[in-house]
């Protein structure tokens, strides 16, 4: 009967909205026909916004979504709106931030209740199905909301106006006269220190999620000052994740988060943004460290996503769920039993004591009511092997990864996204020309021509958000446009082909167009169709904010082309957060790296040649073999910067380290490459 009853998400191409195409709540998308209804009926909208592999989603949808009583309620009395979070990121922070003012607290699935003209004025997370534990349940809440709306609407809709006031001023960014000072830089690095784990590594406490820009500006602040303690936190909490059961350690790629300090336990989803950016901040570790096992986990990272997350056209597909057959953790986990009938003894005796599996386990699934037993996540808990149980230990992962691969996967949600997939492009690409690995930059070059044809419509220089199954959507974001520049400029530099660099202008060119607020500074996060607000963003949280993205990548164009208002609009938009840079640094490391690029001018590592001689790739690997990030390369032909022009190659290939128009003497050695970029 569930099946026959399909409402309007059944038209939808994202994942998490045809999950709920066959509840008997009568959902509508976001958009014109639910605002609609909401004003003809006048009918308060109640909003849930989640994605597809959300495990607290997916249990509410069984507890109050699949439920006929509750969906008679809903139906009864609201316009029920569905929202994928991934595809409609500036949807979500707006009533995110709105939910999070009310409660204190914010995740997914978000649950807001709005007035017909999507003003909040009520909302939560997670609402159980009954009152339990002194949380109210989901139908006495909508019973009581309905209540008040008939009977005392106008007190509605004056809380409502006037939390959309305080959202208006909450959001307002204000130009201010406060100088971009080198000082917030080596504030924020002591800041970031008094809040690393010791022990465990990372930076704060349980739930501990990676973060990837924290560590990737002490990093960078560290390398520039000389700070072996800062360096040495960011390189024991590389160690301690990839030992972690964060990692798959038999897959590779790495779960969202963890829910205590040791990074043992995770929220087993996977997301294709962590693993963009935490291939990066590895790829760092090992460039800045020297230990080969950082960039095992980079090539890990990506093996993962070719083998796993990849369109046979080449996208990037956006997430894994934590659960399979109704299970969280079931596909990533092991019993004793489990492990003892698929090897031989010697082979269970190294895994189970390299792993740290034991007969009682170490995770339990507390939000089932009928958790599994004895399931252990896999983590590295002795690695103190011999060379001869080193083997054996190779062999059991063998097996066991060709075991896993015959259990039931988690759900994959295969849309493609221009956001991430732009930050997954520019590590396979950085891949490619650290570790020498081709099939990265292979997959890097097909990725970003999918881009092109999917997505980017040349005509109207437009830039569309989400592909899935041979349709893209109509909308625009910031992050989508910054992304997919920053990436396109990271094969650019691993490449030198100057189409690359002719693209990432063209996306930087409609980026400010599209969403750069010439007269304040900085840029709206989306056009701004049907939302209640437009908001500048600056808040890096899992993912770095659009602004940071754009300015970071504004002026690493401006370093290759010389363009002077690419980086004029990146420092105003600076200005315009740096009293947030100031105040709150922990909320806006990305900003920060960009900070960073601006106050110290930039070694400019000019390859010339042709890119495809053995000569060029040979000094191209050299400039990127150092850990430089305050550096761009670039050739000596296309759209680059006319001084680069004018550097000459000779009878083969050389490289001209420069900064502003003063450069070394020309060399063809990779190892002088090497001395002087350290």
């Amino acid at each position: 009967m569930k099946e026959a009853a399909t409402n309007r998400l059944g038209r939808e191409k994202s994942p998490y909205l045809l999950q709920h195409q066959h509840n008997p709540v009568d959902w509508f998308p976001w958009g014109a026909e639910a605002f609609a209804k909401a004003r003809a009926e006048s009918k308060p909208i109640f909003l849930s916004i989640g994605y597809s592999t959300c495990h607290w989603c997916h249990v509410m949808e069984r507890e109050s979504f699949e439920d006929d009583a509750t969906a008679r309620l809903l139906n009864a009395h609201f316009v029920s709106i569905k929202v994928d979070r991934e595809e409609r990121p500036d949807v979500d922070r707006i009533y995110m931030t709105a939910v999070q003012a009310m409660t204190r607290q914010g995740g997914w699935p978000l649950n807001c209740f709005l007035t017909p003209d999507l003003k909040p004025f009520y909302g939560g997370t997670y609402f159980p199905p009954e009152s339990r534990h002194g949380q109210a349940g989901f139908v006495q809440i909508l019973r009581q909301i309905a209540s008040l709306w008939e009977q005392k609407r106008e007190r509605v809709l004056e809380t409502a106006a006037d939390f959309h006031r305080q959202l208006e001023a909450y959001s307002a960014r204000q130009p201010g006269n406060l100088a971009l000072d080198p000082g917030f830089l080596s504030h924020a690095a002591l800041l970031f220190k008094r809040e690393y784990d010791p022990q465990f590594g990372g930076f704060g406490s349980a739930p501990k999620f990676p973060r990837p820009s924290e560590p990737a500006f002490l990093l960078r602040q560290s390398a520039r000052s000389g700070d072996a303690e800062g360096m040495r936190m960011v390189l024991h909490t590389c160690e301690r994740m990839a030992a972690g059961g964060i990692y798959d350690q038999i897959g590779g790629g790495f779960a969202r988060y963890c829910v205590d300090a040791q990074w043992l336990v995770p929220h087993f989803e996977k997301m294709l943004y962590d693993n963009a950016q935490l291939a990066n901040l590895y790829l760092d570790a090992f460039l800045a460290g020297g230990d080969a096992r950082h960039a095992e986990t980079a090539r890990g990272i990506l093996e993962y996503v070719l083998r796993d997350m990849t369109d046979p056209e080449g996208g990037f597909y956006s997430a894994e769920d934590a659960d399979s057959e109704g299970k969280e953790g079931k596909f990533y986990c092991w019993t004793a039993a489990e492990l003892s009938e698929l090897l031989t003894g010697p082979e269970f005796r190294v895994a189970s004591r390299y792993f740290g599996v034991t007969e009682k386990g170490n995770f339990t699934d507390h939000s089932d009511p009928n958790p599994l037993a004895g399931q252990n996540v896999l983590s590295i808990a002795d690695a103190n092997l011999a060379p001869e149980e080193r083997a054996l230990l190779t062999a059991a992962k063998e097996k066991m990864f060709q075991a896993r691969s015959r259990r039931v996967r988690p759900h994959r949600d295969d849309k493609v996204l221009a956001s991430w997939n732009g930050m997954m492009l520019g590590a396979m690409a950085r891949a490619f020309v650290v570790l020498g690995d081709e099939r990265f930059r292979a997959a890097a070059e097909k990725n970003l021509d999918f881009l092109r044809r999917k997505l980017w419509d040349e005509q109207g220089r437009t830039l569309h958000h989400r592909w899935r199954e041979g349709e893209r959507d109509t909308v625009e974001l910031l992050s989508g446009y910054a992304s997919l520049c920053a990436g396109t400029l990271d094969l650019y530099e691993a490449t030198l082909a100057p189409g690359h660099l002719d693209f990432a202008i063209a996306l930087a060119e409609a980026m400010l167009a599209k969403f750069y607020d010439a007269a304040g500074g900085g840029f709206y996060d989306s056009a701004g169709q049907e939302l209640i607000l437009r908001c500048k963003d600056d808040y890096d949280g899992a993912e770095p904010s659009g602004n940071a993205v754009a300015v970071l990548s504004l002026l690493r164009l401006a370093a290759m082309t010389g363009r002077r208002e690419f980086g004029e609009a990146a420092e105003k938009t600076l200005r315009l957060f740096a009293p947030r840079l100031n105040e709150v640094p922990q909320a806006t490391p990305h900003l920060l790296i960009a900070l960073d690029f601006l106050l110290h001018e930039p070694w400019r590592a000019v390859v010339a040649g042709d890119p495809a001689s053995p000569g060029t790739q040979a000094l191209l690997r050299a400039v990127h073999s150092v850990y430089q990030p305050g550096r761009v390369v670039l050739g000596n032909n296309g759209a680059v910067d006319p001084f680069a022009r004018t550097l000459a190659a000779g009878e083969g290939a050389r490289v001209y380290l420069c900064t502003g128009t003063a450069c070394q003497p020309p060399t063809g050695d990779a190892e002088t490459v090497r001395k002087i970029l350290r």
